[in-house]
């Protein structure tokens, strides 16, 4: 097939790969403008971006896709399906019918559940047990249309989000290859309404940890929420980031109090249990070991996070 391929992150790369990989003849790559970022504000291309002209394939960047030059644009590359991967922005009606076969995207959750711009993110938050990709014939709403084929896949106990959207980005990028293979055969399901749930993009303030609630409430916000926002709480006036964590059963306190604070171990009260802190970062440092953090700051028992 021609296929013009629009997406923007790491996890849409694989994908981007496998479509090369399986013969299809990629037209046009459209992925999100170039923007400054880190130090000195340099501009870097997106993963999909270097791929893309790696691999010598036209790369499209528009600003506005609203406009009729960009979609007379995109009707010239003459394509028999676009395929859309975590591109970064909701197409218009008018893209989305522009080539025969219309567009096809790889969606990180098993819809109808957690439609959006971070399902993954959600997933892992809210606790379920399992997620997967799924294969959709897009329409004009967000994450609405039909569904092609679907995946699933456990979630493991400690796994985060990069973790987990690494494996799905390999996971979609198979479905995706099985759907356009498959495609004439396929008929697009209806998605059941009554099902669905919303994933939007996560705030700095979701990132804010709760003392009063549950181990395993915080445990899956600092899984979930890597790598932006982050689950963040305060010490001594200065931001604590916590990256890994895991819930025990006693020392009860009062929430965000320090119980213990030797060795390995920085255990911390919250709701009805405590969390013990394997890894952390305390504003101005590096990610480091509890043993490394309690080595070089005299954290004193009885100290309140938050």
């Amino acid at each position: 097939m021609k296929i013009v391929f629009m997406g923007t992150p790491a996890a849409a790369v694989p994908t981007l790969e496998k479509i090369l990989n399986d013969g299809h003849e990629v037209v046009a790559v459209y992925s999100q403008p170039d923007r400054p970022s880190g130090r000195g504000n340099k501009i870097s291309f997106s993963p999909v971006k270097q791929f893309a002209v790696d691999k010598g394939l036209p790369v499209f960047q528009p600003v506005k896709i609203k406009i009729p030059e960009t979609i007379g644009t995109f009707r010239e590359h003459g394509a028999d399906v676009a395929v859309v991967v975590a591109y970064g922005r909701i197409l218009p009606e008018n893209f989305l019918s522009a080539y025969p076969k219309g567009a096809i995207n790889v969606h990180f959750s098993l819809l109808p559940k957690y439609r959006g711009a971070a399902p993954v993110n959600w997933a892992i938050v809210n606790g379920e047990a399992r997620t997967g990709v799924t294969t959709m014939k897009m329409d004009a709403g967000l994450d609405t249309g039909g569904i092609l084929l679907k995946r699933e896949t456990a979630i493991g106990e400690t796994e985060t989000t990069p973790e987990l959207m690494e494996r799905l980005s390999m996971l979609g990028a198979d479905l995706l290859s099985e759907t356009l293979a498959m495609h004439d055969e396929l008929v697009p399901q209806a998605q059941a309404e009554s099902l669905a749930t919303f994933a939007p993009i996560m705030r700095k303030e979701d990132g804010l940890i709760d003392w009063k609630s549950g181990a395993e409430d915080i445990t899956n916000r600092v899984r979930g929420f890597q790598p932006f926002p982050t689950a963040f709480t305060s010490y001594q006036g200065k931001k604590l980031t916590l990256w890994k964590v895991g819930a025990l059963d006693s020392f009860p306190g009062a929430p965000g109090e320090i119980v213990e604070a030797k060795g390995d171990n920085l255990v911390v009260s919250c709701g009805s249990e405590t969390l013990n802190i394997y890894e952390l970062q305390i504003e101005g440092k590096r990610r480091m070991s509890v043993r490394d953090f309690l080595n070089g700051t005299k954290v004193q028992v009885g100290e309140v996070l938050g």
